[in-house]
């Protein structure tokens, strides 16, 4: 893409703030203009808990799924590619949200929606944007349009306006206004008059716009494909005579129609706004006559008023056609954007949504798919069950140390024993006759906070407490003194220091050997130092060894802490511990059909009866 260019068919955006209708208008547009790829690529909405979720739109008749983040930085980190951000912030917080996407690498456009902004903060994103060679457009703007290929939220209204105003493919016109409540009506007349517009820009309507009259025009110029240009200035502020220089200068060499608006404000008390926050005339020179007469002077044209722009714009491609410099483009009927469900009910025909998003396997293929791996070059290629809960738990091809831990974490749970309440469970129930499903269920059902929670609490306070850098005595105490529970993870009642848990001693093996960094586990083992001062058996048990350790895989595999947050929430540690521990339980039962166990009966000298 050329320097004189902001946008083209391939260009993507991410779109800070959740808004529905914006997002399905970009896609519908891109629908209509035959774009091959949607031009919204992630969505920002910081309120939401979850460091992604999946938001449903239409393309076309049919639904696809654009990502919703939590953080610009995990949009960025997933999305490259795209370059523009539409910035739908308030006022208030549209500025950090606008300086964070002009500091990264990847965006070069940002549209702010908000108006109002701080002159200072508006200034201050200004001298960022011309350090990092970036442009912005607004604040308090619309947007813009690069017809057939990109348009910004909802620049240009409707379907129906981008239909009659011919959006849906480019024209030889580029457009550039102050106001964006005139880009629709400019849009059409442009329309009407020429072959259309290549390009609009509404560079917003407050004091500091991010990006002036000038910088848009000089950028049409240099377009080989743009024949013509159309302004609309308005009353207060300097820039038109930018313009009026770059005329002079021959930097402006195409025809420009251009109208400064506000020519009214003469009947107006000195001094009062006009319209938008930079609409005020501070002195002669910024009154709409002045600026209207001056570009007019340099060989600008310029009509007697607004109501005959139409007659001097089509009066000027005539020309240009006549002088051979412009072939009007063909026409076509874009692609009909069907009917959405209020309307379809309304008028009996329905598209009806999905019900649930999928996004870890798709069978509807002729083999099915775990993360857009075939499943025959799983088989084929002989892949670890680790590499297969990478794609499907974790949605990522995880490296060979990381598919070597969770299938070590497997077999060390695997079974603990036939006297543990979930093989005992387990047990029983398959001795009452029940079948293999319902005796795994009742096995499966005593996991929690007693009996395999400490994997899962483990990763939580531990976590916590390097979070908010305790030491080893400080985290004893807060979990004593503030949570009061025993800390998890922490203790065994056979093993000790003289006698360490040999399943502890391998899973610290290979961590050491295999995990590039590990600090959760030096930071366990230093609390573990703390508390078998007091007790020889408060050591690390395997519960907690696996959770602590699995944070660590996690930052091993470069996760951010949303993301963490995010694997810690959908409980895959409590995942591990069950897919291991079904193993051993399906053992068990297995075992006790094979004796023909009879139905289990407590016996009484294990019960003591009180009255």
């Amino acid at each position: 893409m050329e320097d004189y260019e902001l946008f083209d068919e391939n260009t993507q955006a991410i779109i800070y703030g959740f808004q529905a209708r914006a997002i399905q208008r970009m896609l519908d547009f891109d629908f209509v203009c035959k774009r091959k790829k949607p031009s919204v690529a992630a969505v920002i909405n910081p309120s939401q808990a979850a460091a992604v979720v999946y938001h449903k739109v239409f393309w076309g008749s049919n639904e696809i799924v654009v990502p919703v983040y939590k953080t610009l930085q995990l949009a960025i980190k997933n999305h490259p590619n795209a370059d523009v951000m539409v910035n739908f912030a308030s006022f208030r917080s549209a500025y950090p949200t606008s300086k964070e996407a002009l500091e990264s690498d990847t965006i070069r456009t940002v549209a702010i929606i908000a108006e109002g902004m701080p002159e200072r903060q508006a200034r201050n994103l200004i001298k960022i944007a011309n350090e990092r060679n970036k442009v912005i457009i607004g604040p308090a703007t619309v947007g813009g349009i690069r017809a057939g290929a990109f348009k910004i939220g909802n620049t240009a209204g409707t379907i129906e306006n981008i239909e009659l105003s011919k959006l849906y493919r480019p024209g030889s016109v580029g457009f550039v206004s102050k106001s964006g409540g005139l880009s629709n009506e400019m849009n059409f007349m442009i329309s009407q008059t020429t072959d259309g517009i290549y390009e609009g820009i509404a560079i917003g309507g407050d004091r500091y716009p991010g990006s002036q009259l000038i910088d848009h025009l000089l950028r049409y110029e240099a377009n080989p494909k743009i024949k013509m240009l159309v302004a609309l200035g308005e009353i207060g502020g300097k820039d038109e005579y930018k313009i009026i220089e770059a005329i002079k200068a021959g930097t402006i060499t195409k025809p420009l129609v251009i109208w400064v608006a506000g020519t009214g404000a003469r009947i107006l008390p000195a001094g009062l706004q006009f319209g938008h926050a930079g609409a005020m005339a501070g002195s002669d020179m910024e009154t709409a006559e002045a600026k209207n007469k001056a570009l007019r002077e340099v060989g600008a044209i310029v009509p007697d008023s607004y109501e005959d722009l139409d007659k001097f714009i089509g009066q000027t491609f005539e020309n240009l056609i006549k002088e051979g410099k412009v072939k009007p483009v063909e026409d076509f009927e874009p692609p009909k954007i069907p009917l959405d469900f209020d309307d379809a009910t309304r008028l009996g025909v329905v598209r009806r949504p999905t019900d649930v998003i999928v996004s870890i396997s798709d069978d509807r293929g002729e083999i099915v798919t775990f993360n857009q791996v075939p499943l025959d070059k799983i088989i084929r290629e002989n892949r670890s069950i680790g590499y297969v809960i990478g794609l499907l738990w974790f949605k990522r091809e995880l490296p060979e140390f990381a598919q070597q831990y969770i299938e070590m974490v497997i077999k060390l749970t695997a079974d603990h024993g036939p006297a543990v309440s979930g093989a005992h469970n387990a047990i029983i129930t398959a001795r009452a006759g029940k079948d293999l499903m319902s005796a795994l269920a009742s096995g499966i059902l005593t996991i929690g906070p007693r009996f395999g929670g400490a994997v899962s609490d483990a990763a939580k306070y531990f976590r916590e407490a390097m979070h908010k850098r305790m030491t080893p005595i400080e985290f004893m105490n807060y979990m004593k003194e503030i949570v009061q529970i025993n800390i998890p993870g922490i203790g065994h009642r056979v093993k000790s220091v003289q006698n360490p848990d040999m399943r502890v001693v391998l899973l610290k093996e290979f961590i050491f050997k295999n995990f590039p960094k590990h600090p959760h586990l030096d930071y366990a083992l230093e609390v573990e130092k703390a508390t078998t001062s007091k007790r020889n058996n408060l050591i690390l048990n395997v519960d907690g060894c696996i959770g602590i350790t699995f944070l660590d895989l996690l930052e091993n595999l470069d996760y951010t802490k949303e993301e963490i947050e995010d694997v810690i929430y959908s409980e895959a540690l409590n995942g591990l511990f069950v897919l291991g521990r079904s193993i051993g339980m399906m053992g068990h039962i297995f075992d006790q059909k094979r004796q023909r166990a009879g139905l289990f009966r407590q016996p009484y000298d294990e019960i003591l009866f009180t009255e």
